[in-house]
């Protein structure tokens, strides 16, 4: 259970601490003092996104913290989560748009915030009921009511699968009209890529050899003139370095110090004459050879057009020619693979047309009671001879969602047959219509045992209505609250409402009030007992505190109280 919200710099709000009770919660309040903010911060908790904008203007940040009653939530031993004496759950959001959520004073990311916070509260919003008048819902509040998302899911994964497989079947069986004149162009270049008898790194090296032929003289003038300065010329390094090298061992026999430079020069000797001997080795190849040039030349130009064919280098055309070699496997082989994957193609679609047929029946079942439920529901909610229908057809191709195409229909009136909501329903009987099938839903986790409503797992929740009461008054206000109050014997049910009527069946009522000040706005939160409860219930039914209204306030009160 939700005891206490705690909400700072978010929107218009400074700083609001509210604590709440079980039972039935009501906050009213004039239009724009804040309500829907005080929802708004709950659904931050719950994951939903945010932005800077949400910052009260002049802030670094907002924050919004909620407590919860001792809970034993099976995900927080999983996230190694302490409980402790209940939950708290914290999120805060800075100007630069960065969020950070804490369950217990732990960090968590969104989705453990979203998941556990779900689990606890949820928010059905002032303007839900427009969802009715989208027909494609419809078979999502089936679904959602009867438990049949699980079986949903796997529908539409065996039907993503057989789109998927019937793509490949179709690609293949137009691959197999072009075969014969595929598997001819990749034999032809398969043995051109194979003529050529290409060795990897071939390129580079006759690029590399080109080279050196194309720059003989050059080469030769420069091998003979090193030749020569080392070894051949006049005083020639080799000479010199021989010369050094005697008048350093003189020095040695009269001073040891010119051991260590007698001893390097002397290493320096065997080096050169090895360097001499690769130099003239390397000289002695450079030989003009036109033909060698030729052919290299011609060499090149095979490897540069089968690049442009193939692929950029050696490299590059002998791994087209592995994939072209898969393909041509492939191609070759291709009937024997059709012919598996089509016989896979049938069992899956004989598999997605069971699942659709079972799904099918569980939603004609399941219909058939939420027709009574919801109808029963709308009794209690005003309307007296009210009839709704789930009208439920098959479509002639099957889609992700099964074989059935699902509408709510519905009649306020006797002798009227049921038609679409989309073309009759009035905003109030969207509202009630759609409080009906919610408390339909709440059923379910409560006491309610119904072989085609199965429970899910149970677990302690808040309820917020936002605004449920849009388009409805008098009688029908009084059907809605009793409605609200019946609910909240199971669940803590907080609720926003315009309606004396229904903030009269409360427990609690909390008026959210709004003060401007020259410079600043300030709300506050004030729980109401009493005569201030009975002034307000007065304000909210003739706009003003007078003596007549104080009257039938206080009889609203007076009627609820001995129910």
């Amino acid at each position: 259970m939700l005891t206490e919200l705690r909400i700072r710099n978010f929107t218009i709000i400074d700083t609001l601490s509210i604590s709440f009770l079980s039972g039935l919660t009501i906050l009213t309040g004039e239009t724009g003092a804040g309500k829907s903010i005080i929802v708004g911060a709950l659904g931050l908790l719950l994951g939903d996104r945010a932005s800077a904008d949400v910052i009260k203007t002049g802030e670094k940040d907002a924050h919004v913290e909620a407590y919860f009653d001792p809970i034993n939530h099976p995900m927080l031993d999983e996230l190694g989560i302490e409980s402790g004496d209940g939950m708290i759950f914290r999120r805060s959001i800075s100007l630069q748009g960065k969020t950070k959520a804490y369950i217990n004073d732990t960090p968590v990311n969104l989705s453990t915030l979203s998941a556990i916070g779900k689990s606890l509260i949820d928010i059905y919003g002032q303007h839900e009921h427009q969802g009715l008048l989208r027909k494609e819902n419809h078979l999502l509040f089936l679904d959602t009511l009867g438990d049949l998302f699980e079986e949903s899911r796997i529908l539409k994964s065996s039907y993503n699968d057989v789109i998927t497989l019937r793509h490949t079947v179709n690609e293949m069986r137009s691959r197999m009209q072009e075969r014969s004149l595929r598997i001819e162009f990749l034999r032809f270049q398969l043995h051109e890529i194979a003529a050529a008898k290409l060795i990897p790194g071939e390129k580079e090296s006759i690029e590399q050899e080109r080279k050196i032929l194309l720059n003989l003289s050059k080469l030769k003038e420069a091998a003979d003139m090193a030749y020569n300065l080392l070894y051949s010329a006049d005083r020639s390094c080799l000479e010199q370095l021989s010369m050094v090298v005697a008048r350093i061992k003189e020095m040695a026999h009269i001073d040891s110090n010119a051991q260590d430079p007698l001893a390097t020069l002397e290493s320096a000797v065997p080096l050169i004459e090895d360097a001499l001997i690769s130099i003239r080795n390397i000289r002695d190849k450079y030989d003009s050879d036109p033909q060698h040039l030729s052919e290299l030349d011609e060499r090149l130009e095979v490897i540069k057009r089968l690049e442009r064919k193939y692929g950029e280098g050696v490299d590059g055309i002998i791994l087209y020619k592995e994939r072209a070699q898969e393909e041509l496997e492939k191609l070759e082989h291709i009937e024997e693979q059709l012919d598996v994957l089509e016989n896979d193609l049938t069992e899956k679609n004989d598999a997605l047309a069971a699942l659709a047929e079972s799904l099918s029946k569980k939603r004609h079942a399941i219909a058939a009671r939420i027709e009574q439920l919801v109808s029963s529901e709308l009794l209690e909610l005003g309307f007296q001879r009210a009839h709704f229908k789930i009208d439920m057809k098959q479509r002639e191709i099957l889609t992700e969602h099964g074989k059935d195409d699902i509408e709510f229909m519905f009649s306020g009136n006797p002798g009227e047959d049921p038609k679409p909501l989309i073309k009759i329903a009035s905003g109030g009987e969207l509202s009630r219509i759609m409080l009906a099938l919610k408390c339909v839903e709440i059923s379910k986790l409560t006491s309610h045992q119904d072989p085609l409503l199965p429970l899910p797992p149970s677990a302690e929740r808040t309820l917020i209505f936002d605004e449920v009461d849009a388009g409805i008054g008098g009688v029908t206000a009084q059907h809605v609250g009793n409605k609200l109050k019946a609910i909240a014997a199971n669940y803590q049910v907080l609720c926003i409402t315009h309606l004396p009527q229904i903030a009269a069946t409360a427990s609690h009522h909390l008026r959210v009030t709004k003060d401007i000040y020259r410079d600043n706005v300030k709300v506050s939160i004030d729980l109401l007992t009493g005569t201030k409860r009975k002034e307000e219930l007065a304000r909210m039914l003739s706009g003003m505190v007078t003596d007549g209204a104080l009257k039938h306030a206080g009889e609203l009160l007076s009627i609820n109280r001995d129910k």
